[in-house]
């Protein structure tokens, strides 16, 4: 399935996306984050800001064994994609989960005034990846200057961060968006192509001529999938919110342990998923998920220092039409650190 490029979100779409589900709130007609009364459970209704993928394995894996239940949730995953504002949702309580593709989309909803804080991680790294062939390779960022690169209309900031981080100006390269088609790199059309180096199916065509230059080992380090609350649903639901990150960790814990019956779950929940690419692809998935920070620190480790960089470069790029948030505003330790004793150490 393709994923979303990492997105630069300005202050007015955001607002406005608020604006228009504070609107639909007021009609009625959404989903309730209190208690469901019948069965006494506190419902969970978690906002993708995409299409549902394995980036939910461990979400899809814990509701079915019962992990959720076990803290006294109930869970309701709501896709999102190219039409939905996932963060305007959590923003303003339409949902009091989220999980967003990539780690900027937070820092930029802070900034423009929406009230939502990260709480984990789900991959380690991002895997956004600069794709070529055997026979022109780009295993470097350097190795880009004089090359044809193509990259999605939404990701051209991550490419300009790239150039910037290793002193490289955009003159030094010609630059073109494309869609998520890798066509054009098999014709000779570019050099380089981007996108996340899980998506299997996309990724068939290249075969084993593909060479891969990854974000993260180019320098620009940011977070995949994390997992956000606003800053209501935290003050009014500490353990609440602690229940569904341990729910959730048990979920890839288990995953980790159980993989090719972990897809099948997937694969119950979401037909519609592929079993052969996605039993090529959990393998990669995991070693996201897990590595040696959460065989130290568990499942969904993140760190303050990590954010601080990333809110440093994007204001170097001008990202933020407002002042740049302070990261303590973007991010909190406090559930990481209540749920320690019991989220799962694998990876290393």
């Amino acid at each position: 399935m393709t994923r979303p490029s990492p997105t630069n979100i300005s202050r007015r779409s955001l607002l406005k996306s608020a604006g228009a589900v504070a609107g639909v709130a007021g009609a009625g007609t959404f989903i309730s984050i209190g208690r469901a009364a019948a069965q006494d459970m506190f419902a969970v209704n978690m906002q993708l800001g995409w299409l549902a993928s394995n980036g939910i394995l461990g979400e899809v894996v814990a509701n079915k064994k019962g992990f959720f239940a076990d803290e006294g949730l109930t869970l309701n995953i709501t896709p999102g994609g190219p039409n939905v504002d996932g963060v305007a949702s959590v923003a303003s309580g339409r949902a009091n989960l989220g999980q967003i593709s990539s780690s900027p989309s937070l820092m930029l909803a802070r900034s423009a005034g929406l009230p939502v804080k990260a709480i984990a991680t789900g991959y380690q790294k991002h895997p956004f990846t600069y794709f070529s062939l055997k026979s022109n390779p780009v295993k470097t960022p350097q190795d880009m200057i004089g090359k044809k690169v193509a990259t999605n209309g939404t990701a051209r900031i991550l490419l300009e961060a790239l150039l910037a981080a290793n002193d490289i100006s955009e003159d030094q390269l010609e630059i073109l968006v494309m869609g998520s088609d890798m066509g054009p790199l098999m014709t000779g059309q570019v050099d380089v192509v981007t996108g996340w180096n899980t998506n299997t199916s996309a990724l068939k065509i290249l075969g084993d001529q593909r060479v891969d230059l990854t974000l993260w080992d180019g320098g620009v380090q940011l977070y995949a999938y994390p997992y956000y609350v606003n800053d209501t649903t935290l003050a009014d639901h500490p353990e609440q919110v602690n229940g569904m990150v341990r729910a959730i960790s048990k979920g890839w814990g288990y995953a980790y342990e159980n993989r090719e019956e972990s897809v099948d779950i997937l694969l119950e929940a979401y037909p519609n998923l592929n079993r052969e690419d996605e039993l090529a692809t959990v393998d990669l998935v995991l070693d996201y998920v897990f590595d040696a920070k959460t065989a130290e620190n568990g499942w969904g480790t993140m760190n303050r220092e990590n954010w601080v960089r990333q809110i440093e470069m994007y204001e170097a790029l001008g990202q933020f039409e407002n002042d740049p948030p302070e990261v303590d505003d973007i991010m909190t330790m406090a559930v990481l650190e209540a749920t320690a004793d019991t989220r799962p150490k694998f990876g290393g």
